[in-house]
């Protein structure tokens, strides 16, 4: 590779990753606020947020980097058309296809990595996100007390209370606890309480009150007044399997369903579906960046800004990528829209690629010289 093909590389690769970089973490704010209440309010701690916020990160690099991608190239060779190194490299001899050469070299490298990310990075992280939600929910449902209701957290534990403060604070709390067989059964009647979490789990807190057990053998009532004392609650309700969704699967899971699955039966065409979704839509990535070449590397060139070629680029790439979305719903339905997704990738890509071609050059220049009134 030339050093100008290096020196080219290296500014579009810096570009990208400062777009994708910039770009996720925009998501991930927006991510976090939808874990925030959850996690705040079954008491985990800051790391499941921060692990949660994560994992929902990898599905929106399907997006992301083709996105970011396309911004490189359009800023990188708007800036080089304006400072006349693109005028001096094309003055040598190179031709609009040698001077796209570093960008296609990119972008074949992001549509390999978006590939591994949408066969089995992105569902793997969305299923282990998924799986992580329904424990924190589980674990948030157990100590989730209602007021004036018997809440029975598991078989062996009832807590009643009378209120709940803003604070978080209960009020009028009577505690039933009959977990340990080889025990008396206990009830505590406290004026108030909290729930606290520790490193070994959450704890209910109850302060000015008394635990009566009552011993059938003896026929006796013992009795404790206190003023403070701590009852354990279990860590999390036991969490029901759920069935993946197809973009919770890998690329080999959702060739090779469960047979024996009724629900999997059901689900055939959407895993079909959801196949040729991963395969077509990494191939943005590459037809994004061609249409931004081809909008600033073909026709006369003007140093002076290019800002209508941008804006075609830029209304381009968003009329493909909302017509790819539609089409994915289409394809839901209808075998139509499984043709339309990969018409929307494979018609612009063999199309522009064409136009940074010499054929193309050649073809242009004949149509010119017609136009003007020439003979072919």
């Amino acid at each position: 590779m030339k050093i100008f093909d290096i020196y080219l590389l290296k500014n579009l690769s810096v570009a990208t990753a400062f777009v994708s970089i910039t770009l996720a973490v925009v998501i991930f704010l927006t991510q976090s606020l939808k874990f925030l209440e959850l996690v705040m309010n079954s008491g985990t701690s800051s790391f499941s947020f921060l692990i949660l916020t994560m994992l929902a990160l990898p599905r929106f690099f399907e997006i992301i980097l083709p996105l970011a991608l396309m911004a490189a190239t359009v800023f990188t060779y708007n800036r080089m058309t304006v400072d006349s190194e693109l005028v001096a490299m094309r003055a040598i001899g190179y031709s609009p296809l040698s001077l796209a050469k570093p960008a296609l070299v990119l972008a074949l490298l992001v549509t390999v990595i978006l590939w591994g990310i949408t066969m089995w990075a992105a569902p793997k992280s969305l299923n282990s996100m998924q799986q992580m939600r329904q424990v924190i929910k589980s674990q948030f449902s157990a100590l989730l007390f209602r007021e004036n209701v018997f809440n029975s957290v598991i078989p062996g534990l009832t807590i009643y209370m009378r209120e709940r403060t803003s604070g978080g604070e209960m009020h009028g709390l009577m505690i039933h606890d009959s977990r340990e067989k080889n025990k008396n059964p206990s009830t505590i009647l406290a004026q108030r309480g909290v729930v606290m979490a520790t490193d070994e789990g959450h704890q209910v807190l109850v302060y000015d009150g008394s635990r009566q057990e009552y011993d059938a053998k003896l026929d006796t009532l013992h009795r404790l007044n206190f003023e403070r004392y701590t009852i354990d609650l279990p860590d999390s309700a036991p969490v029901r399997q759920r069935w993946r969704q197809p973009d919770e699967r890998t690329i080999i899971e959702l060739a090779h369903p469960d047979r024996a699955n009724a629900r999997d039966l059901e689900s055939l065409r959407d895993f079909r579906v959801e196949i040729h979704r991963r395969t077509a839509s990494p191939l943005l990535a590459l037809v994004f960046t061609l249409i931004a070449l081809n909008a600033l590397l073909l026709g006369p060139v003007d140093r002076r800004g290019q800002g209508w070629r941008i804006a075609l680029a830029i209304g381009s790439v968003v009329f493909i990528q909302g017509l790819f979305l539609a089409a994915y719903n289409v394809s839901r339905q209808s075998d139509i829209g499984l043709v339309l997704m990969h018409a929307l990738v494979l018609f612009p890509l063999f199309l522009s690629m064409f136009f940074l071609t010499g054929a193309s050059e050649k073809l242009r220049r004949r149509l010119l010289y017609k136009t003007s009134g020439g003979i072919a």
